[in-house]
């Protein structure tokens, strides 16, 4: 009797995770002490709400991440309550704390997100060895690298993806961004439009981010570049031509974790099987879900599903040609 096949192996990696305070205040006035309500706290960091989302899911994933001092301990803790593979790497530096506040007055967010701490690149080593050790089906490398850590540091793990035969997805953006990039070896690259600004150093529109976009393709940088538009949509370029998504119109509460959400719903849907299309579609869904909670909390997996149903899969047959037009 032939035995089931396993969940294809995805491994997500933040090497500068945080604790993610929100709360709520009525009106944000300087100087003055204002008395906050609703605190809520999450772990967070690129690489570890990919993986908490491909979890919500219903999805299999590894989270590496790089911990030390009261707040790793806090870190850790929380990991452990939630279904994922845990890979924790100890640093001699502490965790550091994200915090955000929305403004019941305005309806406005403001994010407070400190640089966090200092690591070495011996404490950095152990994550490629993991990376490296083993066949991952995914790699998912997302957020910011931590000080003292190489710029080539992606580049390195996109390197290490590929020679096992795996798929490097990057989410990322400064000069880890650009070494990556100029190694190449990307499955799929996922920039927001401002992140494509800075890489190629002046302004764009979609048109142009297209063509930049497709060029990296051409040159066989990435396979993928699911491109985020904010209120525009999400575009997705591959070598069988492009897909403009319109956004789905939901009513916003909170933007924190809607790019990670988009990522980890695509990787989900490609580990499950389902074609690059409409894991795009997938990751639509997820990112518009992501705003609808408050604070911290992700998207919840009905309403991901309920989002593609309604608003992404009833457009297949329209969006269609797009993608098989030329890039």
């Amino acid at each position: 009797m032939s035995q089931p096949m396993s969940p294809p192996a995805i491994l997500c990696i933040t090497l500068n995770p945080t604790l993610d305070l929100s709360n709520d205040v009525t009106r944000i006035v300087p100087t003055h002490k204002m008395r906050v309500r609703n605190q809520r706290q999450e772990v967070g960091g690129g690489g570890v709400n990919v993986a908490r989302l491909i979890a919500e899911m219903g999805g299999e994933a590894d989270v590496a991440v790089l911990s030390g001092g009261a707040t790793g301990t806090i870190l850790v803790e929380a990991l452990r309550a939630l279904p994922l593979g845990l890979h924790i790497f100890p640093i001699k530096g502490s965790v550091r704390i994200a915090f955000m506040v929305h403004e019941d007055e305005s309806g406005l967010e403001y994010r407070f997100v400190p640089e966090g701490p200092a690591v070495s690149p011996l404490e950095v080593e152990p994550v490629m060895d993991l990376v490296g050790e083993r066949r991952w089906a995914y790699v998912v490398a997302s957020g910011s690298l931590p000080r003292g850590v190489s710029s080539d540091t992606y580049a390195r793990m996109a390197r290490l993806t590929a020679a096992n035969g795996g798929r490097f997805v990057l989410d990322a953006s400064g000069e880890a961004l650009s070494a990556a990039i100029a190694e190449g070896g990307i499955f799929l690259f996922k920039p927001s439009l401002s992140e494509l600004e800075r890489l190629v150093g002046h302004g764009l529109d979609i048109e142009t981010a297209a063509a930049f976009a497709a060029d990296l393709v051409a040159r066989g940088v990435t396979r993928y570049v699911a491109l985020t538009l904010g209120e525009e949509g999400a575009l997705l370029v591959g070598p069988e031509g492009r897909l403009l998504m319109p956004a789905i119109r939901v009513t916003v509460r909170s933007a924190v974790g809607a790019g990670d959400s988009f990522v980890g719903a695509i990787v989900w849907a490609l580990s499950k099987g389902q074609d690059i299309r409409e894991a795009f579609r997938f990751g639509l869904a997820a990112g518009a879900a992501a705003v609808m909670t408050e604070g911290t909390e992700l998207c919840q997996r009905a309403d991901i599903l309920k989002l593609y149903g309604d608003a992404c899969a009833a457009r297949h047959e329209e969006q269609a040609a797009a993608w098989l037009a030329s890039a």
